[in-house]
């Protein structure tokens, strides 16, 4: 059979592109134990940069699609978020050594986005020549934001599950519902929901994101987006994947103060998840004519896990979660992974679809 050695060869190809490489470069930097950084607001204005412009692309392809081309993958990405959040609390919450709280926490982050993985998708998407939706950016909310109140939620239901039990940890814990003890879990606090929407709306990556979004859709920024946005697009990237492969490889150390089980979580959850994307990306497909790029795209947003927005909304949200657990997870292997694993998605999108 020829797709074996043609996979091994695109990924081969693949990791030799500039941001495989150098997220790469940067892990192997860290490890030699390099004091190269990169000052923490330049690294604010480059994940800002990036953000605008993939929301800004959105938004001007956004203009001129259809309402079905965009709703169908839409939904999908809220199932995808959902799903894997599912998923989480199935599998790693039910393990050895794994607080509820810190595995909800774990899988919300893997359920939602990281920005950087998408553009790095992006990125190598078009280094090869495979289009894809321009609308592809506006999805990035729908599978973040789904995830996260998903997680949140169900963490917090099941703390005051605990309560009512009396069974309540050290440190104590927030309940989300109101009624008396025989009605502890029956309840649903809207006004948290709302609080948790507006706190991850004003997230910074979701808050560049949209803007950037807004500006696509209702202003005219067609000129600044391509002499400055685009031109750049590339170089900030790669300096956002060498300064992601430092933060991969220091957060790994924390990992040996949870339990082992996130290791193997932070391993092998982002193939899983990218997988479900993939599923659901063919779905559209064969739905709407989803590109074969777009599909890629679905499965390298499923296999993610959020980077920027999702840390603060956690710890705001869910201050009881170790975020040793679930930051040390996602960014010291899960991030890592998913970027890894671009060339799979795009190898097995091409032999499910046709190159």
């Amino acid at each position: 059979m020829d797709f074996f050695p043609e996979l091994a060869s695109t990924l081969l190809a693949q990791m030799q592109k500039p941001t495989l490489a150098f997220l790469i470069g940067g892990m192997l930097l860290a490890a030699m134990s390099s004091r190269l950084e990169l000052p923490e607001p330049v690294y604010k204005l480059v994940v800002m940069l990036l953000l605008l412009k993939v929301g800004m692309s959105a938004g001007i392809s956004v203009r001129e699609a259809e309402l079905v081309a965009l709703a169908v993958p839409g939904a999908l990405a809220v199932i995808a978020g959902i799903s894997i959040v599912l998923i989480g609390r199935m599998t790693l919450v039910r393990l050895r050594g794994v607080s509820e709280m810190d595995g909800m926490a774990t899988a919300g982050l893997f359920g939602a986005v990281s920005a950087s993985t998408l553009a790095a998708g992006m990125a190598m998407l078009d280094d090869v020549g495979i289009a894809y939706e321009g609308f592809i950016g506006a999805l990035y909310p729908f599978m973040d934001v789904a995830a996260l109140l998903t997680a949140i939620i169900m963490a917090r239901m099941a703390a005051e599950r605990r309560a009512a039990r009396g069974d309540v940890p050290q440190g104590g814990v927030v309940a989300i519902g109101g009624g008396d003890g025989g009605r502890q879990g029956s309840v649903v606090d809207w006004a948290m929901i709302r609080s948790i929407l507006v706190d991850t709306i004003r997230s910074p990556a979701i808050s560049a994101l949209l803007l950037g979004l807004g500006l696509g859709l209702f202003a005219r920024p067609d000129s600044v987006f391509e002499s400055f946005y685009e031109p750049l697009f590339r170089g900030l990237l790669s300096i956002l994947m060498l300064m992601m492969g430092f933060e991969a490889w220091n957060r790994l150390g924390e990992l040996r103060r949870v339990a082992h089980v996130y290791v193997f979580y932070g391993l092998f959850a982002p193939l899983v998840h990218g997988l479900i994307g993939l599923g659901l990306g063919l779905i559209a497909h064969e739905l709407t004519g989803f590109s074969l790029g777009g599909v890629v795209l679905m499965a390298v947003m499923a296999a993610s896990s959020s980077d920027i927005s999702g840390p603060p909304t956690l710890r705001g949200a869910l201050p009881e979660a170790n975020p040793s657990s679930y930051i040390a997870t996602s960014t010291g292997l899960g991030t890592p992974v998913a970027i890894l694993s671009i060339p799979l998605w795009i190898a097995l999108a091409e032999a499910f679809i046709g190159g």
